[in-house]
């Protein structure tokens, strides 16, 4: 258990090895990189490699760098946050227990280890909220590290309320020599200026294909061959979203999705359309299901759009090769009609969030694109 295990990306791993071996880690560290790029693993992974009780260290090019022992009390206590998505949730249910005065002052934390606190946007709006900085802000100045060397804040996200990121600067521009804040976001651009200039930013690419289909092969070896290689491409290049892609999922959003385009671009069949959008109604499975709709739709559109810039090669949807070529070669495809597509998609999940009706909007969507 240690850094051998955080798949690509060694450039960058090395480098914030490097800085615990100089004794030099940033207080103010941004890890930037797509969804299921790794970030919080390699977050977690620092804050154990900085606290480890029994620390190694491990050959690389560079020699000799720091690794955690993934074993001592430290180690154990901070992997406890591993499972995010599962302590939010408990800390929710906790939150829901309380009385409604107190409910409504209470922020989402999560703290396995006394030292590593964790800061996940908060229900339902999700987003980062004054009351969660100011805790950041109590433990960075008013509480030292009582089991480690060094204390970690670790944000999950770089959706901040404004009043909240306002709040942020001042740790950020005089932070404590005991504790180091590490800000996980996509896009860094997402965050002020001024959070930017006063941090270390540190970038996660993208892995390729075939690293990430080796490691399906030993992650999920119930996947056949040619599912692993879809799910791959599928990903991206991020590790998170390959192992965790429920493709069973994905293909019955994507054959939803084809319907909506053979729609539009072959001779019209509006009673398979009207029958397939009947589904995508109100709720919760509802709102997931349109979801999962829209981002299959998406593939599909940027693969059309791959293909007809004659680059078939870079396609993710892998298996539908020959099919989006012929959908490209009878309906004369152009940039302009996908351009138009694209717009509509947006359109589409902007009416989501105005609670508009799903299957009408999705009607809508497939009739607006029919091609004369």
């Amino acid at each position: 258990m240690g850094f051998q295990d955080f798949l690509g990306n060694a450039q960058t791993v090395t480098h914030l090895r490097e800085s615990i071996r100089a004794e030099r880690f940033p207080h103010s560290l941004i890890l930037a990189g797509p969804k299921g790029a790794g970030k919080y693993t390699l977050a977690l992974m620092l804050a154990k490699a900085v606290n480890c009780l029994e620390p190694t260290e491990t050959p690389t090019e560079s020699g000799l760098l720091p690794d955690f022992c993934g074993q001592c009390r430290n180690c154990l206590r901070i992997d406890d946050s591993a499972d995010l998505e599962a302590r939010v949730a408990e800390a929710v249910e906790a939150r829901e227990a309380l009385r409604e005065t107190d409910k409504r002052e209470t922020r989402i934390l999560i703290q396995t280890h006394p030292d590593v606190l964790i800061v996940p946007p908060d229900p339902p709006q999700l987003l980062i909220k004054l009351g969660q900085v100011r805790q950041v802000i109590h433990v960075a100045y008013y509480r030292p590290p009582v089991e480690s060397k060094r204390s970690f804040s670790i944000f999950t996200s770089s959706a901040f309320m404004k009043e909240a990121a306002n709040s942020l600067l001042k740790v950020l521009e005089e932070p404590p020599e005991h504790t180091s804040l590490i800000l996980l976001t996509e896009n860094p651009q997402e965050m002020l200026p001024t959070i930017r200039s006063r941090a270390v930013i540190h970038r996660l690419g993208a892995i390729p294909s075939s690293d990430l289909e080796s490691l399906l092969a030993t992650r999920r070896p119930e996947l056949k061959p040619a599912d692993r290689a879809l799910a791959a491409r599928l990903a991206e290049g991020a590790v998170g979203r390959a192992l965790n892609l429920d493709l069973a999922a994905y293909l019955s959003s994507r054959q939803d999705a084809l319907i909506l385009l053979r729609t539009a671009l072959r001779e019209p069949d509006y009673s398979q359309l009207f029958h397939a959008t009947e589904s995508y109604r109100a709720g919760a499975d509802g709102h997931e299901k349109t979801i999962n709709l829209l981002r299959a739709l998406g593939s599909l559109i940027e693969d059309l759009l791959l293909v007809v810039a004659g680059t078939p090669r870079l396609i993710r949807n892998l298996d539908l090769e020959a099919e989006l070529a012929k959908l490209v070669r009878d309906s004369a495809l152009t940039v302009d009609w996908i351009d138009s597509a694209a717009r509509a998609l947006t359109q589409v999940e902007q009416g989501m969030r105005r609670n508009l009706l799903r299957s009408l909007s999705l009607d809508a969507m497939a009739v607006g694109l029919v091609r004369e």
